[in-house]
């Protein structure tokens, strides 16, 4: 048995000795007290720089000498209990592996990435283009698409005003966990209403919400139509279809504009780079 250190946040004073069988033993090292070395796994370092008896603390919260759960030590007294929503006696529970730990494993920042567009104007295309790039450069995302949302977690969900809303909201909710694991989260789809697309911005902490407008006209669109839903909207076969008989609200400061140039849509692979450009530049691509 071999044994790695687990590296705590920057709050914390010490580290926590845990056992780790790997076959690969270049990975892996006995621990002990009072030394330093490195663990790189996938050639990303980590510097342990000690290892104690105790710990600090997080977030204001006591944990273990092994880093047990607040709830978990003995003697420790009761969380306080709230209410959410409609949620009652609920307590929220800190762990040893916070978001932190998390970037620092996946060497970079997780963030939410909202494209937003009337549909047909390239929102699934730049997703997947986006993924595709961030996977070849070694980065972990993961695509939300409104449609493959709506098969499983929103099947219950029609398209009036109020399920749209609820749509947006469960949407923006899994995004959060996503953000918060060290993801890089894409969601694609249309979100007409500023409204909405604002309370998933109000979600999420340090400005890690990034919205993408896909500038691409009505008439681009609907001479596209890869789906037939703009001709069976037009019949009046589908009611309520944004850019129809529904408003879209673009958005009015947001982060990224995809546009046209002389009046051609950008290709996938165009579109991807200048997301991943904003993505360096704001040091979302490093932990």
């Amino acid at each position: 048995m071999s044994s790695i250190l687990f590296l705590p946040p920057a709050n914390y004073t010490v580290a926590v000795e845990l056992g780790f069988r790997n076959s690969r033993s270049k990975r892996c090292w006995s621990a002990g007290a009072g030394f330093s070395k490195r663990w790189c796994p996938r050639m990303r370092s980590i510097r342990a720089e000690t290892a104690a008896e105790t710990f600090g603390s997080r977030k204001g919260e006591s944990l273990g000498p092994n880093g047990e759960c607040d709830c978990d030590i003995p003697g420790r007294s009761a969380p306080a209990l709230s209410n959410v929503g409609n949620s009652t006696n609920i307590a929220w529970h800190e762990c040893p592996v916070g978001k932190l730990e998390r970037q620092i494993l996946l060497n970079q920042k997780g963030c939410v990435i909202w494209i937003t567009g009337l549909s047909g104007s390239g929102k699934s295309t730049l997703a997947c283009a986006l993924s595709r790039e961030l996977y070849a450069l070694g980065y972990l995302s993961y695509v939300l698409d409104g449609d493959n949302i709506r098969h499983g977690l929103n099947k219950d969900l029609c398209f009036k005003a109020e399920d749209r809303a609820e749509n947006i909201r469960r949407i923006g909710e899994v995004a959060k966990l996503f953000a918060d694991a060290g993801v890089i989260c894409i969601a694609s789809l249309i979100s007409p209403y500023r409204r909405d697309r604002d309370a998933c911005r109000a979600m999420l902490p340090e400005s890690i919400f990034i919205e993408v407008y896909m500038d691409i006209s009505l008439e681009v669109c609907e001479s596209r139509d890869a789906k037939g839903l703009y001709k069976l909207a037009r019949e009046g076969k589908i009611k309520g279809f944004t850019g129809v008989d529904d408003t879209y609200e673009p958005p009015l400061n947001c982060e990224i504009v995809i546009a046209p140039t002389d009046g051609e849509c950008p290709p996938p692979g165009t579109m991807a780079k200048q997301v991943i450009s904003y993505l360096h530049e704001n040091g979302f691509l490093n932990a």
